[in-house]
């Protein structure tokens, strides 16, 4: 018992958030590096520094191709850890490092990566729903990060319920905004990973409505395991295939 509660501990907020970080960051370096040759590069910021799609796909992307074509439904996790371009990362990245510790804070380190984990799977599902060919990116598990924190809001009430709900309100309005101006968002997902954040929100609850518990702890553990396994079982397949 005490084993098992030491090694919870260790496991600090931080670091949950630091590896999802570094994972994706890692994933993306070994796309390029992967896509050799076919890696696209140019001024355009939507798509300098891109992997080759095959690449992308054999990796784990997600959406109609590989689910149809090649029953990929292990895409619906592994997608929510690659990028398409350097900007993509970068701003995506930069959104979870405000984001995830404002959820830590109202649901517990463990039950974050739940949601994050599972409200990116929802949102590649209603991808796939949507007829999208292709897609991955982090944004469908932000968003849910985001839903989780538009439930709490609304849900709390009080000052500090309203000015999460205020301030997420405002995210949303430009997730909305920036889905129609930009290129190649994938709106589909944004919004399955928002529904999916607010259900595992609603569905686990937070810190004020029960602390986090060894069941909470555990779903979160196993989570990690199955996506560690899944994301890292093409990068060493590529890597035989490659190189030997």
């Amino acid at each position: 018992m005490n084993l098992k509660r030491a090694y919870y501990d260790r496991i600090s907020p931080s670091r949950i958030l630091n590896t999802i970080l570094y994972t994706n960051v890692i994933l993306f370096v070994i796309s390029l590096i992967y896509s050799g040759r076919s890696m696209h590069t140019g001024f355009n910021p939507f798509q300098a520094l891109s992997p080759s799609t095959d690449i992308l796909i054999f990796l784990g992307a997600s959406g109609k191709i590989p689910i149809q074509a090649y029953h990929a439904w292990e895409s619906l996790i592994t997608a929510n850890w690659l990028h398409g371009s350097l900007l993509h990362i970068v701003f995506n990245m930069l959104a979870l490092k405000t984001v995830a510790p404002l959820v830590m804070a109202e649901y517990g380190a463990f039950r974050m990566f739940t949601i994050y984990t599972l409200s990116g799977a929802s949102g590649f599902l209603l991808s796939v729903l949507g007829n999208v060919p292709l897609t991955i990116g982090a944004s469908s598990g932000l968003c849910g990060l985001i839903g989780a924190l538009l439930y709490f809001g609304r849900s709390r009430g009080g000052p500090r319920g309203q000015q999460v709900y205020q301030q997420t309100s405002g995210w949303i309005f430009s997730l909305i905004l920036i889905g129609f101006l930009l290129p190649n968002i994938n709106n589909w997902g944004h919004a399955g990973g928002l529904a999916g954040g607010i259900a595992t929100g609603w569905v686990l609850g937070y810190d004020d409505r029960r602390p986090e518990n060894r069941l909470d702890r555990a779903l979160a553990v196993f989570l990690m395991i199955v996506t560690a396994v899944l994301l890292a079982w093409p990068v060493i397949q590529g890597f035989f295939l490659i190189y030997f």
